[in-house]
């Protein structure tokens, strides 16, 4: 186990977009979804975009979010990339002996829980084959009813909230009623707060990822620290 704060677990949120207001916005929401017992602290890339919308520039985060990774591995005792392509967590859980997810995984794996078919809503078009990958390596493909993004351009959308939860809830609807989704994962860390405000506007399971990637990694430390 890593160096503990008063005796509680660490957990690190690394943010690879590199918008400090984002990290604080992810770190609240993980906070407020943590057990007792459990603080989590960010980290945040400084050579990475501000807002990850490529397959470039999501390639590109990789590296840096693995050598974060590194340089904090014994200062915490679990890891979550929250970036919803987990930009460089294979390299964190080859090398680095630190339970570690990431919000993309952790959130189709809860929505594909109990054999829903489920969706994603988000903002990137041009990650549209990146998301797609997510299910295949999952093993969730099966269950997938495929992707659909909000209208407008992400980083406007980013600077309008009620413009981003109303464009988003236009996803959401056609993965629902077009696709036959029986949840609907929200595709991004920076949209952890509209994910929030979306849950109760729907009647099937709207996913948020950031809160799946705290429950799972909360899991894997406790039966890491029972082994």
């Amino acid at each position: 186990m890593g160096q503990h704060l008063r005796g509680r677990a660490r957990v690190l949120l690394i943010n690879p977009n590199s918008t400090e207001a984002t990290t604080a916005m992810m770190v609240a929401i993980a906070t407020s979804a943590a057990a007792d017992g459990f603080d989590v602290v960010g980290a945040t890339a400084t050579r990475a975009s501000s807002m990850i919308v490529t397959p470039d520039a999501l390639d590109a985060a990789a590296p840096e979010v693995l050598e974060i990774a590194q340089a904090h591995r014994h200062a915490c005792d679990g890891i979550i990339v929250a970036a919803f392509g987990d930009p460089g967590l294979a390299g964190i859980k080859a090398s680095v002996k630190l339970p570690a997810v990431g919000i993309g995984e952790s959130s189709m794996l809860a929505a594909a829980e109990n054999g829903r078919r489920f969706g994603v809503a988000t903002t990137t078009p041009m990650l549209r084959a990146k998301i797609d990958a997510l299910p295949d390596a999952l093993g969730l493909q099966a269950r997938y009813t495929g992707a659909r993004f909000a209208d407008g351009d992400p980083q406007e959308l980013m600077r309008d909230p009620a413009r981003l939860r109303a464009a988003l809830a236009g996803a959401v609807e056609a993965c629902i009623a077009l696709d036959g989704a029986g949840a609907v994962v929200i595709g991004g860390g920076p949209l952890g707060e509209a994910a929030r405000q979306l849950q109760p506007m729907f009647n099937v399971p709207v996913v948020a990822p950031i809160p799946c990637a705290v429950a799972r990694i909360i899991r894997l430390i406790t039966s890491r620290a029972a082994d």
